[in-house]
């Protein structure tokens, strides 16, 4: 699915030149479920710009499926991020004078889908999401848990391959974000790829493996107990 190949992220701070990631390397296959951790400053959300294409790198390679995330375009990195990525954030990032099922329908929007259609579509997703009932509520009349089930309907609605969720339980309770991480292993046992970034030590055990960052490097690699309930078997 994706291959870092000792990355190398650098910002100008000034005068001085800030080594953010510093020769990163590692690798998620299709269908693995894999949590992202780090201290605040070890350079996980550069991390997840890198992966997300939302921002570039300085050396080494980053690979995408078959293809080199380099240097692309604007509409290039958007084409890419359309095809391949969903997004879901700690903070929801809902247009809250949207109703639900118009926030999940956006993407399609963008892709030129009738509204008919992208309405149709959207409804579906949330209710895989278990939100059918709230499609016409805005995101102020929801609680967190619905706001973050209406984003991952939002994620899935462009058939990615791979969804991004940076700090997905950041924002919510115990069993919320038990619930959410219920979400996302159901999502990752249809075939979906799943990167989750967290400083939570139980959102990590929910997945297969863990990659430590530390000073914006690699600094450990783990596979997560096959006992652990909840846990798709990791490969």
């Amino acid at each position: 699915m994706l291959r870092l190949t000792k990355v190398n992220k650098y910002y100008q701070v000034g005068t001085h030149s800030l080594h953010v990631l510093r020769d990163v390397d590692f690798e998620v296959a299709d269908g693995e479920f894999v949590a992202i951790m780090g201290a605040s400053g070890s350079g996980k959300s550069t991390l997840l710009n890198i992966l997300g294409i939302l921002d570039d790198y300085d050396s080494g390679e980053y690979r995408l499926g078959d293809t080199v995330i380099k240097n692309l375009s604007e509409s290039k990195g958007a084409a890419y991020r359309n095809k391949f990525i969903g997004f879901v954030f700690q903070s929801f990032n809902l247009l809250p004078f949207k109703t639900a099922l118009e926030n999940v329908a956006l993407p399609l929007y963008y892709q030129g889908v009738t509204r008919r259609k992208r309405n149709q579509i959207a409804g579906q997703y949330l209710e895989r999401v278990g939100l059918r009932d709230w499609a016409d509520h805005t995101p102020s009349e929801m609680s967190g848990g619905q706001k973050q089930r209406v984003a991952i309907a939002r994620a899935l609605i462009g058939k990615p391959r791979l969804i991004l969720a940076d700090e997905p339980t950041g924002a919510l309770d115990s069993e919320t974000s038990k619930q959410i991480m219920d979400l996302l292993s159901e999502i990752n046992r249809s075939g979906i790829t799943v990167l989750v970034v967290t400083h939570d030590p139980e959102v990590a055990a929910r997945t297969q493996r863990t990659i430590r960052l530390r000073d914006g490097k690699v600094v450990g690699a783990h596979e997560a107990s096959a006992s652990n309930p909840g846990m798709a078997a990791a490969t």
